[in-house]
């Protein structure tokens, strides 16, 4: 269902003793062909379930710590050098057996100084969700163990499927933040922002 009230942070404060920010991102951002399959994908939803088509998020996070400030966010995997975006894991797009073939892969960043793409496109955004150096480098210190399950399918049996939205739920809620009141901005749906909590709750 698409969320009909936010109140989302509209000033961005990074201090230096520890914060984490949400961004929500119109799906599809920079890229034409994931902005069309992405409203495919919403109109027959929407279609299927009797309701409105909503506006599509996906979601990243900036931690910051007196180290520096972190991306934490999942992409796709543009080549072989992911050391240098701090990748910590990769995961099969589609099914499992595609993931032998880099454009089926996805990647999970923890980059230190890294960059967002498209953030300027965020949307009510960002959103502090801590302000807590403890929080923030449990976030940090929990990701290495986050599952890769097959993007876009329902491999966990979380009710609904697996990507970039699962895994910054997964990695907030293990951290320990209240993720009770975290919603895209008005209008808008986060698919797969479910899935990441019930895993992390199963996790614990």
């Amino acid at each position: 269902m698409c969320v009909s009230d936010s109140s989302a942070s509209s000033a961005r404060v990074i201090e230096q003793e520890g914060g984490i920010d949400l961004f929500w991102i119109p799906l599809g951002a920079g890229a034409h062909a994931a902005k069309v399959s992405g409203r495919m994908y919403e109109a027959i939803a929407a279609f299927l379930h009797g309701r409105r088509r909503c506006d599509l998020y996906h979601s990243a996070l900036e931690v910051s710590t007196p180290e520096g400030r972190y991306v934490i966010e999942q992409t796709p995997v543009p080549d072989g050098h992911g050391e240098r975006r701090g990748v910590l894991a990769e995961g099969p797009v589609g099914a499992r057996w595609l993931g032998r073939f880099r454009l089926f892969r996805y990647e999970i960043r923890r980059w230190l100084g890294g960059s967002i793409p498209d953030v300027d496109e965020a949307v009510g955004s960002p959103v502090r969700v801590a302000e807590d150096l403890t929080i923030a480098r449990r976030v940090l210190d929990v990701l290495p163990s986050i599952p890769t399950p097959v993007w876009g399918r329902n491999e966990l049996d979380a009710g609904e499927m697996w990507n970039s939205n699962s895994i910054v739920a997964w990695v907030l809620s293990r951290g320990g933040v209240d993720v009770a009141a975290l919603v895209p901005p008005p209008g808008g749906r986060a698919p797969g922002w479910n899935a990441g909590l019930v895993v992390a709750v199963r996790d614990k």
